[in-house]
């Protein structure tokens, strides 16, 4: 269980660390981003999302085996 815990929390801390290297280092871009993401339909943010979360678990499975 604690190991399980363990990579749950270097996970958490390497997507922290991923989401804030844009915004560190390109402020304007990442807002110019997020206006263009409010200004997205639904749909578009669910594929995008979906997308995401299959290439995401995709390799999670690769770098696994």
């Amino acid at each position: 269980m604690q190991e399980l815990l363990h990579s749950l929390l270097v996970g958490f801390s390497l997507l922290l660390i991923a989401e804030g290297v844009l915004p560190f280092l390109k402020p304007n871009l990442w807002r110019e981003i997020m206006v263009r993401a409010i200004a997205s339909s639904d749909k578009n943010l669910r594929v995008l999302g979906a997308v995401s979360m299959f290439l995401g678990l995709t390799l999670l499975l690769l770098t696994r085996s």
